[in-house]
C-alpha cells in the first residue's frame, strides 16, 4: 500500500507541475544607482531578490540598470510605424534592433495622417501584441496629432492636409483598432474642442500631452486642469521665431503639473535648453524621448518621401525645403550620455528618465526599477568612450539580446 501511495503521490506532482523545480537567473554587476555590485535573482520573469555582495565577490565590471523606455519612436531601421508599407514582420525587426540599444519597453508612435490610414497603422501594430516574440516590449502606442495647431512651425513636419480638430468618435474608432492600446495622444490646447477631448481622454485612462501647439497660458492651464499631464518633446514642435514672452514654453515650465519630453540628441535642443529645463523640471519630471523616425539607423542621405524630400544626416533629419526637423537620428541610449553630459547629472538621474520616470508618469506599475516583485526588464551596460555600450538586454526576464563580444 505504501508503495502505491508514493507512485500516486509521484504521478500527482509530476503532471501538476507542483514538484517541478523552477530555475531562477541570477545575473551580477554594478549598481547603476550607486556603482556598487550586486546581484539580482529572476524567477518566473520577475525580480526576486537583490543582494549586495562584497568588493572581493569578482562583479563583472558592468553595469546593470533599468531597461530604457521610449514613448516617442516613429520607426526604426527602415520600418515607419505610421507607413502604408508597415506588417509584422517590420514591427517584429524593428523591435529586434531597438533592444540592442538597451530599449525594453515603448511606445510606437504614429503621427498626423488621414483617418483611414490611422486606421490601418494601429489595425497592424495591434495585431502584434500578442506576438510571443516581441508583445511584452509593446505596452501600447502614441498618437501624435492628428489634433495639433496647422500653423506652420507649430506643427513641424506634420502634414497640413492631415491636421483637423478633435472628435472624440473619430477617436473612439481609432482606439477600437488599436484593441484599446492608444495610452498616450499628442495634442494642442488651443483648438476647438481640445479641452473636452483632453477630458474625456483622462476619464478613459489615456495620457495626454500637450505639443505642436501655440496655447496661451490661459489655454495650457485649462489643459492641465482637464487633465493634461505631459508636454510632448518640449522646445520642438514650436515656430522658430517666437514672442519672447508669450510663448507656449514658459506657462509649461511654470505649471509643476506638467512633466515634460525632451529630445537630448544635441540637435532638436541646445545645451543651454536641455540645461535649463532639467533644472526646473528636475529628473521626476522630465524624461528622455528619442522620437526616433524610420530611417533612424539607415545611412545619411536624401530619402524621398512622396513629393517631399528628407535629409537624413548622422545626427538627425530634416525637410530643408520646409526647414523644419523631421525626427531623431539617434536612439535613447545616446539621450541618456547627453544628458549626462549636458547638465553633470548622475548616471542614476540619466538612466531614471528614460526608465522609471516614463514608467511612473505612463502608468507602467511593473516596470521601470530595479525592485524586488518588478519585472525583470534589465540592460547590462558598459560607459567606453563617451558612448553606452549594451551588452546584453533582458525582457520579462528573457534574454533578448546579447552583444557578440560579451
Amino acid at each position: 500500500m505504501r508503495k502505491i501511495f508514493l507512485l500516486l503521490l509521484f504521478n500527482l506532482c509530476f503532471f501538476s507541475g507542483f514538484c517541478a523545480q523552477k530555475d531562477t537567473l541570477t545575473i551580477s554587476g554594478l549598481h547603476y544607482e550607486d556603482g556598487s555590485p550586486v546581484s539580482v535573482s529572476i524567477l518566473d520573469g520577475r525580480i526576486v531578490k537583490i543582494t549586495r555582495l562584497s568588493g572581493n565577490d569578482n562583479v563583472p565590471a558592468f553595469y546593470i540598470a533599468p531597461g530604457l523606455i521610449d514613448i516617442q519612436v516613429n520607426g526604426f531601421m527602415g520600418v515607419d510605424f505610421g507607413g502604408d508599407d508597415l506588417t509584422p514582420e517590420g514591427i517584429r525587426r524593428a523591435t529586434r534592433e531597438l533592444r540592442s540599444k538597451g530599449v525594453t519597453l515603448f511606445l510606437p508612435t504614429v503621427i498626423t495622417n488621414s483617418h483611414e490610414k490611422l486606421m490601418k497603422s494601429f489595425s497592424v501594430l495591434s495585431a502584434v501584441l500578442d506576438d510571443p516574440e516581441i508583445g511584452s516590449s509593446i505596452p501600447g502606442f502614441h498618437l501624435e496629432g492628428p489634433y495639433i495647431s496647422p500653423l506652420e512651425g507649430y506643427r513641424g513636419a506634420h502634414p497640413e492636409k492631415y491636421v483637423r480638430k478633435p472628435e472624440w468618435t473619430e477617436f473612439l474608432e481609432l482606439q477600437k483598432a488599436a484593441r484599446n492600446k492608444i495610452v498616450l495622444v499628442t495634442v494642442a490646447p488651443e483648438v476647438e474642442g481640445a479641452i473636452a477631448f483632453i477630458r474625456k481622454c483622462t476619464e478613459s485612462g489615456v495620457v495626454v500631452a500637450l505639443g505642436h501647439h501655440n496655447g496661451t497660458a490661459e489655454k495650457i492651464k485649462e489643459a492641465v486642469d482637464a487633465g493634461a499631464s505631459l508636454s510632448t518633446h518640449l522646445g520642438n514642435g514650436c515656430a522658430n521665431t517666437i514672442n519672447r514672452h508669450l510663448n507656449p514654453l514658459w506657462p509649461q515650465l511654470a505649471d509643476d503639473r506638467l512633466a515634460i519630453s525632451i529630445i537630448a540628441d544635441g540637435y532638436h535642443l541646445t545645451r543651454e535648453e536641455v540645461q535649463c529645463f532639467y533644472k526646473m523640471k528636475g529628473p521626476e519630471r522630465t524624461m528622455l524621448v528619442s522620437d526616433a523616425l524610420d530611417l533612424a539607423g539607415l545611412p545619411p542621405g536624401e530619402y524621398k518621401r512622396g513629393e517631399r524630400i528628407i535629409l537624413l544626416t548622422p545626427y538627425v533629419a530634416k525637410y530643408p525645403a520646409e526647414n523644419v526637423l523631421a525626427g531623431a537620428a539617434a536612439t535613447l541610449d545616446a539621450d541618456v550620455i547627453n544628458i549626462m553630459k549636458f547638465t553633470q547629472c548622475s548616471l542614476k538621474d540619466a538612466i531614471n528618465m528614460a526608465s522609471k520616470t516614463p514608467a511612473r508618469l505612463l502608468h507602467l506599475n511593473e516596470t521601470g526599477e530595479i525592485r524586488q516583485g518588478k519585472r525583470a526588464d534589465l540592460i547590462l551596460f558598459t560607459i567606453e568612450e563617451g558612448k553606452l555600450i549594451i551588452k546584453k538586454t533582458i525582457v520579462a526576464g528573457k534574454t533578448v539580446y546579447v552583444k557578440n563580444s560579451f
